[in-house]
């Protein structure tokens, strides 16, 4: 799969991120400070450089954007990646920080479930992705909190391996019953038969 890696300007912790091999890696202003932590040199560097003023890599490919303009530097990325075929894109930085950010890059993960391309955020403490007509699998691996929510509408949602099961349930976009199922040491796996939901897990 052609994996995009984009680093943004929000939260990371403690844990550096594990660059997968192969994957293009973009720098979306800010973020570029977390791969100089990194020691990696992105494949491209963009945004307005209004949350990043330090040196720039030479013979990088940079694309500057005004600070008046209608997408955010996050924005720019994902449709960058999008535009140069991306099958996969992972954010790092993209949670954490600033709330409206945060929610923004959600709607970005919703943007690319429409497009029928797999995405997440991952922070320092939570991962986040959003599907639709499709299921994800965990492993026996994953610990702690896992909540779903309904997003743009009614979805038909399955939940098997958590400690509390749906089946074929309707969740409501006004109504966070999803929220705070746990894994239970075991493989799970959430389905959306129909709508689009937002999945979120603890990472431990």
């Amino acid at each position: 799969m052609n994996t995009f890696c984009i680093f943004g300007s929000g939260e990371y912790g403690d844990t550096l991120p594990d660059i997968p091999d192969g994957a293009f890696v973009i720098a979306a202003d800010g973020g570029l400070a977390e791969l100089y932590k990194l020691r990696r040199v992105p494949d491209l560097i963009l945004g307005d450089f209004d949350s990043y003023d330090g040196a720039l890599p030479e013979g990088v490919e940079l694309l500057r954007h005004p600070v008046m303009k209608d997408a955010t530097d996050m924005e720019l990325a994902v449709r960058e990646a999008i535009r140069r075929g991306a099958g996969e894109i992972v954010i790092y930085g993209g949670l954490g920080g600033r709330m409206d950010h945060t929610f923004a890059n959600i709607q970005l993960l919703v943007m690319l479930a429409r497009r029928d391309v797999p995405s997440r955020l991952v922070g320092p403490k939570w991962t986040v992705t959003a599907i639709g007509d499709k299921s994800v699998d965990f492993g026996p691996e994953n610990r702690g909190l896992i909540s779903v929510f309904a997003y743009g509408g009614d979805a038909v949602v399955s939940e098997t391996g958590l400690l509390y099961g749906l089946d074929h349930h309707v969740l409501h976009d006004d109504k966070p019953l999803g929220v705070s199922n746990q894994f239970t040491g075991g493989p799970a796996r959430v389905t959306v038969h129909s709508g689009l939901c937002v999945v979120m897990w603890e990472n431990r």
